[in-house]
């Protein structure tokens, strides 16, 4: 049973690799016999079936054609995409930048219904404002050395976020204490942003909990992580985002955000948070 962040895409590709081992056993081909016919190295055929080597588009059109099989490669091809797309490193997809990362999560954020999010450093991106956005993405492009785009992917970003207010989406959102005070940006910068959290928190569709550092711990700490309805959860790790789809890893994050949502405090007493904090810049 899957049980962490990487298992879905792990349990996806052995998915790929039990399908293409069937192909083999139906054909009627040993190990040997399917590589001497795709022209590899039986060690190949072998990595690939044990999903310790993840099979590319060719080697996948291969394998369906030494198989007689050749009907069954667009379909394995794309579950094999499928599984590749579950841990995808953030050079990978922001090698271009990050203003098309904002513009092509659009869909997803218009389809999804319910929004859970829970962050423990920075301001949840739904909420962020122009400003905000704008210093944190300007750290991010630097230090992964990302094409300087930020003025368009910060405004993209406050861009997606406008389903807070239309009426057609509710946002659930958790923040430890420790957002609210972590400097992104100068004082001004902020100064915006906390403000900025008061007025969210009066939309009908937003309910915002900050949890105390002080709260006593219920559940620790985990990754950033946002849910789109119980369907699918998106992980941030430094190096890469991992998707989460399978049910029982879903009802997971959903049990955690439950848990931490116990901690959080709520209408006046986060609104003095975010006051404290305010006042905290001087």
């Amino acid at each position: 049973m899957p049980s962490s962040p990487f298992s879905s895409a792990q349990a996806a590709r052995e998915s790929v690799a039990v399908r293409l081992r069937e192909l083999r056993l139906d054909a009627g081909l040993t190990m040997e016999g399917l590589a001497d016919r795709c022209n590899w190295n039986k060690a190949k055929t072998s990595r690939i079936e044990a999903s310790k080597t993840a099979p590319s588009d060719a080697d996948i059109r291969a394998w369906c054609a030494a198989c007689d099989a050749d009907e069954r490669a667009a379909d394995l091809i794309a579950a094999s995409r499928s599984a590749d797309s579950m841990y995808v490193e953030w050079r990978r997809i922001q090698r271009t930048g990050l203003r098309r990362l904002q513009e092509a999560s659009v869909p997803l954020y218009q389809r999804t219904k319910l929004f859970r999010v829970y962050c423990s450093r920075v301001m949840p991106g739904l909420l962020q404002t122009e400003g905000y956005a704008h210093a944190l993405l300007t750290l991010i492009a630097e230090f992964r050395e990302l094409p300087n785009d930020v003025s368009e992917a910060a405004a993209a970003r406050v861009d997606r976020s406008h389903i807070i207010r239309d009426g057609l989406h509710r946002v659930v959102l958790l923040v430890e204490e420790d957002v609210l005070t972590h400097r992104i940006g100068d004082d001004a910068v902020m100064a915006g942003q906390l403000g900025s959290l008061l007025t969210a928190m009066s939309y009908p569709a937003v309910s915002l909990g900050i949890i105390p550092r002080s709260a006593p711990r219920v559940m620790w700490g985990p990754e950033t992580f946002t849910m789109f309805d119980d369907k699918r959860v998106h992980v941030e790790l430094l190096a890469a985002k991992v998707t989460v789809t399978t049910p029982t890893e879903v009802d997971i994050y959903l049990r955690a955000f439950t848990r931490l949502a116990e901690m959080a405090v709520y209408g006046p007493r986060a609104r003095s948070l975010i006051s404290r904090a305010i006042d905290s810049l001087g």
